[in-house]
């Protein structure tokens, strides 16, 4: 609610020379701040008027600080700005919007969840068995699992394979691929 900070002594006259009492006044606004504007109040009767906001401060006592330096030149401007009607303002209606959202930041996409495996155990045993047991040592062992789930080199299920140590794994991997060359193709 509105107070008033300070009342001046001096009327103040409009530009068709009617009189007014000034009041400089100031309230509170969301977030602690103050506002302040001036009210005034006709001399021989009639309708008061207020000025827009004139200033925002930190507290009332700064309002109240504001309103000490006033002069008579400035509450002649206020007088005029409170007897001016309102600027209007034109609004464009508001446009419906094309779309119900904004566009997806990513895209979701499907994935073949199959485990894959990093290297084809076939191609580098035919540079030699000692190169793939050297390639196959540095893999881990969830790697391993997947190269001898893709390649169909055991019967074991994920539980029992991802069970396994990486040594056995290597030697499960070897063993398939071996017996896989090594045995006679049907004709």
């Amino acid at each position: 609610m509105g107070e008033t900070l300070l009342q001046f002594q001096t009327p103040v006259s409009a530009p068709d020379g009617t009189l007014y009492e000034a009041r400089a006044c100031g309230s509170p606004m969301p977030g602690g701040t103050w506002q302040g504007w001036i009210e005034f109040v006709p001399v021989s009767g009639g309708v008061p008027v207020r000025s827009p906001r004139e200033t925002t401060q930190p507290n009332r006592a700064d309002t109240a600080y504001w309103a000490t330096g006033l002069t008579e030149v400035y509450l002649e401007g206020a007088l005029r700005r409170a007897l001016e009607k309102p600027h209007a303002v034109p609004v464009p209606l508001p446009q419906p919007s094309l779309f119900a959202g904004p566009a997806p930041s990513a895209v979701v996409t499907p994935v073949d969840l199959a485990p894959a495996s990093v290297l084809d155990p076939f191609s580098v045993y035919e540079k030699g068995e000692a190169l793939l047991r050297n390639q196959l040592v540095a893999l881990s062992a969830w790697h391993l699992v997947n190269i001898a789930v893709e390649y169909e080199l055991t019967q074991l299920d994920m539980d029992t394979l991802n069970r396994l140590p990486a040594a056995e794994l290597i030697e499960l991997i070897v063993q398939g691929v071996r017996h896989e060359i090594d045995s006679p193709r049907p004709a």
